[in-house]
């Protein structure tokens, strides 16, 4: 059940600083991953107009329904990266799931139907699985361990960025142009392939007996299972920030009586303008703190107070302290590239990629269950959409607090390990 040293590394590497091509291509490639997964909600309304479904029930409904078909590709996809990624190697995975999202991008600004719509979305949803967990790993295992959490927060700051962009293609473009500039900028990207160089560590691990992308062995010993776990978590909370109180912004207005209407779109370009500077201070802070863990119990405990403020603190605000409020929102959500930096680092190099890339996608995954416990709950008169939403985030911070507060501390860890089965 130890961990066991890898043998020493044959294969010569140049050195790799922050502004490397890995880091900068891993940052790109997240860039137009965070694009795609935000556009749709950006666009929903739109789009869903466009193609026939005018009705206030039936966008939010079928807009849940498109949400929960791209979360469960990824799902799906989540698995089969993760495994591609530790067996055939971390650029192999980087860049097929940047292709993959790309063409499905390009083909959502066709559709003409919801179940058209529907399929691209999981396909979507399948490529767009691969790249952050990729991208983080190949980082974590190239840069100095003393560097490496500036290398992941300069990953994340770049790529949440992308939403930002969304909302102003999509607004001055439309929603079938956005998808297409997104499409080409994925295909664009793949242009800087060269020069970029596959992990050292796992190309040591074809020197070992060691199983690689053994997805089952994470089930098989306890401790590692509550490892991760616990590492799942964490994330889940941020899907439910963004899944559910961003992405139906405008639903919300209504509940609070806002002095004017609010948009997804705008609402969703300020969390993530917010995020975009949260993953920037979590990443620097866990360096500055030497502490993943200590830094994850800070921005949880802050989410709590974003949630509660967005929730009771707004009714009859104006927008602008609408805005506000979802910039807050996103700023305290600044923990997920630092969540899937911990998951990357808790496990070895022969199932690293595994975890980090299930890891995510599993998180954004339960967004499917999130909803459907949120559809059940304010269907009670009682609850409504404010009260729904402040139990299922009340349960989600508490468990991510608890596992943030249980778990190994990662930071300056040498990862140049192997899981035994």
């Amino acid at each position: 059940m130890n961990p066991t040293k890898i043998p020493a590394d044959p294969v010569v590497r140049p050195a790799v600083g922050l502004f490397s091509a890995i880091v900068i291509v891993a940052s790109l490639g997240y860039f137009v991953d965070i694009y795609d997964l935000v556009l749709f909600s950006i666009v929903r309304v739109q789009s869903l107009n466009s193609i026939g479904i005018t009705e206030a029930s039936a966008v939010t409904n079928e807009g849940l329904f498109l949400l929960n078909m791209q979360m469960g590709g990824m799902l799906l996809g989540g698995i089969l990266w993760g495994v591609l990624g530790d067996k055939r190697g971390r650029l192999s995975v980087l860049f097929g799931s940047i292709l993959l999202y790309s063409l499905a991008n390009i083909a959502n600004g066709f559709v003409q139907n919801i179940d058209q719509y529907g399929w691209l979305r999981l396909i979507a949803g399948i490529g767009l699985a691969g790249e952050l967990g990729a991208g983080i790993t190949l980082v974590a295992e190239t840069l100095p361990k003393e560097k490496r959490g500036y290398g992941t927060m300069i990953v994340a700051s770049v790529g949440v960025s992308g939403a930002v962009v969304a909302y102003f293609v999509g607004n001055e473009f439309g929603w079938r142009s956005a998808y297409f500039i997104g499409g080409g900028l994925g295909l664009a990207l793949l242009a800087l392939r060269a020069g970029v160089f596959e992990s050292g560590m796992f190309e040591q691990t074809k020197n070992s007996s060691a199983r690689r992308g053994n997805f089952m062995s994470l089930f098989t010993n306890a401790a590692r299972f509550s490892k991760y776990v616990r590492c799942l978590l964490v994330g889940v909370p941020f899907w439910f920030l963004a899944g559910i109180l961003i992405t139906l912004a405008p639903e919300f207005g209504k509940a609070f009586h806002l002095q004017g209407a609010v948009t997804g779109g705008l609402s969703i370009s300020w969390c993530y303008f917010g995020l975009t500077l949260g993953d920037f201070t979590s990443g620097g802070l866990s360096q500055l703190l030497k502490s993943r863990m200590r830094t994850l119990q800070m921005f949880i405990l802050g989410s709590a107070v974003a949630v509660s403020f967005y929730l009771f603190g707004l009714n009859g605000a104006s927008t602008t302290a609408f805005y506000a409020a979802c910039f807050f929102v996103g700023f305290t959500g600044g923990f997920w590239a630092l969540f899937v930096t911990v998951s990357a680092e808790e496990f070895g190099t022969n199932i690293r990629s595994t975890v980090a890339t299930t890891a995510p996608n599993f998180a954004r995954g339960a967004l499917v269950l999130v909803t459907i416990a949120f559809k059940a709950l304010k269907s009670f008169p009682s609850l409504g959409m404010v009260g729904a939403a402040a139990i299922i985030g009340a349960v989600l911070l508490v468990l991510a607090f608890f596992s943030a507060s249980t778990l190994p501390e990662t930071y300056g860890k040498d990862l140049d390990y192997l899981e035994e089965e």
